[in-house]
């Protein structure tokens, strides 16, 4: 096609008698001009394609047309320009104009990874809206799968250029075979990172956006990225702290934002002056937990005098809120609280305080002053 146009440029070059020194310049400003026009021409096209991609029900083709349109466009870009560079090398033969043609190839390449790269992004993004995916994925899920074909794009793409430049691949890859084990050796901390972002992936011990804390290390807060080497996670003073992954195979990590409930578990003691209305105030206490609306009541529930303590009877209430919020849960819990000191009060009874009762002997009387 370039062959054609060019004879037709010649052509009209000969027609209006510009001959010389000066042809090559018109030659190239024309090959960019209209190089613009087709870069303008695909814009208006892709504008109409958007818009129809639109009025369809799947968003594959949203995400094809919408990473394409730039890479398009400097694809039409950089061959165009290449083709006047081409019409520069036939007037000056200078050895430096030898590399347009495996610059033409890389750059196919490099353009076409960049598209395939854009695609996963926006795909990325896109499987985890409920409003465009009928099953959402997760964020830990999704990302997981993002790096895995942009790592495996990025690795082909490196092979197909050194090919396209003229290396060998196989020996490329016998020097990585021999140097991997220098490199594994050098970089095992690196290696342990990354299997043990890789074994979270799989397993999914937790994911973004869950609440993590470790009994083994002072870790709690929030995960807010995981990566190959390092996870992010946001602390409740709003600071990150970043683990090594490799760290996660070596700890006990719990993950309280998978609970089913929150616990309630309190001892309210009573003096030991009111102990004939422990029995009903224990009895009424345990039927206003039945009946409250944001206690779990299908799972244990325990209202029993568990002890004598120094100063009071101490009975103990142990049970579960259906939700697991911890707003939520603490206003919940504050309302139980409130309504079994009510109880106590209703029953003319007082919660007890630390107290002490002292006795004091009187002196026996002496039989002489008697």
């Amino acid at each position: 096609m370039e062959e054609s146009v060019n004879k037709i440029i010649v052509q009209l070059l000969n027609l209006l008698n510009i001959e010389g020194g000066y042809a090559w310049i018109i030659q190239a400003f024309i090959i960019v001009l209209l190089t613009s026009f087709v870069s303008y021409g695909v814009k208006r096209v892709f504008d109409r394609l958007e818009k129809t991609a639109l009025t369809t029900k799947t968003f594959w083709d949203d995400l094809l047309i919408s990473s394409a349109r730039k890479p398009v466009r400097i694809f039409v870009w950089l061959n165009g320009l290449l083709w006047a560079t081409e019409v520069v090398r036939q007037v000056s033969n200078e050895p430096i104009f030898n590399f347009i043609e495996p610059i033409r190839e890389v750059s196919f390449i490099v353009i076409f990874a960049w598209f395939m790269t854009g695609f996963i992004n926006k795909g990325e993004v896109t499987i985890q809206s409920p409003k465009r995916v009928h099953k959402p994925l997760d964020a830990t899920t999704a990302s997981a799968l993002g790096k895995l074909l942009r790592l495996s794009v990025l690795i082909t793409t490196a092979l197909v250029v050194l090919q396209t430049l003229g290396f060998s691949i196989s020996g490329v890859l016998a020097f990585g075979g021999i140097g991997g084990i220098a490199v594994g050796f050098a970089a095992k901390d690196l290696l342990a990172n990354f299997f043990g972002g890789l074994m979270i992936y799989l397993d999914q011990p937790f994911r973004v956006g869950d609440w993590v804390r470790s009994p083994d290390k002072e870790i709690e807060g929030t995960v807010e990225n995981i990566g190959w080497r390092l996870t992010c996670i946001r602390t409740f003073d709003k600071r990150p702290l970043y683990v090594p992954n490799a760290t996660f195979a070596t700890i006990s990590v719990e993950n309280p934002s998978r609970m089913t409930n929150r616990r309630i578990f309190e001892t309210i003691g009573v003096r030991y002056a009111d102990g004939n209305k422990v029995v009903a105030i224990v009895k009424q206490v345990k039927e206003m937990l039945c009946s409250h609306p944001d206690i779990a009541t299908e799972l244990t529930m325990i209202v029993n005098v568990n002890r004598f303590a120094a100063s009071s009877i101490d009975f103990m209430v142990y049970t579960f809120t259906k939700t697991t919020n911890w707003v939520e849960f603490h206003g919940i819990k504050e309302d139980v609280m409130l309504k079994i000191m009510g109880i106590i009060e209703d029953n003319g009874a007082e919660i007890a305080y630390p107290t002490q009762t002292i006795h004091l002997e009187s002196p026996e009387p002496d039989p002489q002053e008697q």
